[in-house]
């Protein structure tokens, strides 16, 4: 398997279909103007440190190269483009003043990486790598987002901890801060560095994410980014395009417009559920089935759209639960096998927690149905 980065392992987490359009079967993501502003500041700032000796550049010079690096790519219009100019300029003389007062040489400037994790190859490059007085490195990554990172943000933050993981493997020094640099608001906001039990936990999600793309497990997964640039490659978005096309063979099967008005009979007979439920729930099986053989997780109607998931519930086997909790002498508080008795142990305080989390994971999925959910098509009204 080729070398994943931290945008690859984050794209997959968010979405293993989008991570597999645009990675392995190659589609390439639309240019958007906030790229072409971080990647213009990026450099930017890059170009403030990377001088032989201090001083570092002048003003005059900084906004001289921020001229000649400006990526006029993907802005909505000139004005639009215009105005982030204006802003990127407000920047670096802010980000200039700060730094000039205290400027001294990195260690390293947009460093490359490789780093192996059980097999698992990761590479990338860190912004920027500072030696402390304390003779520990600091690792600092610039970042052009709107708001400014949380606390917990930081700590959970996967790509500082490959970043330091990176850097303790590059120079065999420790890292004693990790960094995001909020270049809007010129803000370094910084925390301690990870400990073994965070670091591992990210060493098992690499190995996680690699060990499922080897597998080929891409399913389409929605998130706040939906969609994506490829919605005529998705289960939740690929009818829209199916009603639009012209009318196919293999369409006229079940034509998209009978779809959609299955749609909108799934929703008018919602409202009259208890005087209406058998013939709801012959649509519903007729929507399913087409689903399942056209392979979609979701249908379109002219107002309303439906979203099919097989549903999963979860529970214990007795044989297991036995299993742990007889010889704790536990068992008898679940006696019968009660699934609301186990759910009360689980919540009783005077079990330990380690108890717990053993007992949590006996829990099996125990069967799927399929399930739908009907919403008003954004921009509709009801």
């Amino acid at each position: 398997m080729r070398p994943l980065s931290f945008t690859q392992i984050s794209l997959y987490q968010s979405c293993p279909l989008c991570y597999k359009l645009q990675y392995l079967d190659g589609l390439k993501s639309k240019d958007r103007w906030y790229f072409s502003f971080g990647t213009t500041m990026h450099r930017c700032v890059e170009r403030f440190f990377r001088v032989n000796t201090p001083p570092p550049p002048s003003l005059e010079e900084m906004l001289r190269y921020y001229e000649r690096a400006w990526i006029a790519t993907a802005y909505e219009s000139p004005e639009e483009e215009a105005r982030f100019k204006d802003y990127g300029r407000e920047i670096l003389t802010r980000f200039w003043e700060i730094h000039t007062a205290d400027f001294r040489l990195p260690v390293a400037l947009e460093r490359s990486f490789y780093l192996d994790i059980d097999g698992t190859k990761l590479r990338g490059f860190i912004d920027r790598v500072d030696k402390l007085d304390s003779g520990g490195l600091a690792i600092i990554d610039y970042k052009t987002n709107k708001e400014l990172f949380t606390a917990d943000y930081l700590e959970d933050d996967l790509q500082l901890t490959i970043y330091q993981m990176a850097a303790e493997q590059t120079w065999k020094l420790p890292v004693e801060q990790l960094t995001l640099y909020h270049l809007r608001s010129n803000t370094a906001c910084s925390c301690p560095p990870r400990d073994v039990a965070r670091i591992e936990r990210a060493r098992q999600l690499v190995r996680d994410v690699a060990g499922d793309i080897a597998a080929g497990k891409f399913p389409a997964t929605e998130n706040a980014y939906c969609p994506c640039d490829f919605p005529e490659h998705c289960p939740y978005y690929r009818h829209q395009y199916l009603i639009e096309a012209p009318p196919t063979a293999r369409q006229e099967l079940l034509p998209g417009i009978a779809a959609g008005e299955a749609i909108e009979r799934y929703a008018g007979l919602q409202a009259q559920i208890k005087d209406l439920q058998m013939q709801l729930d012959e649509v519903k099986e007729k929507i399913i089935a087409y689903c399942q053989a056209e392979d979609l997780n979701r249908l379109y109607g002219s107002e309303h759209e439906v979203t099919y998931k097989l549903v999963e519930r979860t529970g214990f086997t007795e044989e297991d639960v036995r299993a742990l909790l007889e010889p704790l002498g536990l068992w008898e508080k679940v006696l019968g096998f009660d699934q609301q008795r186990l759910k009360q142990l689980l919540a009783d305080a005077a079990v330990a927690e380690d108890i717990k989390k053993k007992l949590e994971s006996l829990r099996r999925v125990t069967s799927t149905f399929p399930q739908l959910w009907v919403k008003p098509r954004a921009g509709e009204e009801e």
